[in-house]
């Protein structure tokens, strides 16, 4: 499922008017949740004057919007995803705020997020297959939850090892160890 808004689809009406819908699926509140995402960010992509094509999925129960296409996108993604990160949150405060219900929802600015997934997943292997071979622990540097989640499933597709998180937020880190 994938859909792109475009900016007649945010300015009409019945997108402003329509209630949040509370029952059925939890597909059609994920759809819900992205439709939502997706007006909130329109309307800052409209005040920041940049250009971006936006897109709608829902994959393994989340909503995922992403935001494509722009020169200036990049300044919204910020030194090692900080500033994403933040939009993120904003826009799943907002849509928090429109259903009532707290969103999971995965925000990717210029292809940012699959990117990072793609190296950390090289990572997590790597280092994987370090541990395995000689032994010895690995501690990781700091990373957001998204960047741990991708390293921990790297790691698990290895055998002989196993990974942890120690430490607390913002220096939260993956540690990955041989198996006993």
């Amino acid at each position: 499922m994938s859909e792109t808004l475009q900016a007649s689809d945010v300015d009409a009406p019945e997108a402003e008017e329509a209630p949040p819908a509370r029952s059925g699926s939890s597909e059609d509140l994920l759809v819900q949740e992205g439709d939502i995402a997706g007006d909130y960010l329109e309307r800052l992509l409209d005040l920041l004057d940049y250009d971006g094509d936006i897109d709608l999925d829902v994959e393994a129960g989340r909503a995922i919007v992403s935001i494509d296409g722009g020169d200036d996108l990049e300044k919204l993604v910020g030194a090692r995803g900080t500033v994403l990160e933040s939009l993120q949150e904003l826009t799943r405060l907002a849509v928090q705020q429109e259903t009532g219900v707290r969103s999971r929802l995965m925000l990717d600015i210029a292809g940012w997020r699959a990117g990072r997934r793609a190296e950390l997943a090289e990572l997590g292997k790597t280092t994987a297959e370090k541990v395995a071979a000689t032994g010895e622990k690995v501690r990781l540097h700091p990373m957001t939850p998204f960047e741990r989640k991708v390293v921990h499933d790297a790691v698990a597709a290895v055998a002989g090892v196993h990974s942890e998180s120690e430490g607390e937020e913002p220096q939260r880190r993956v540690v990955v160890l041989p198996k006993p």
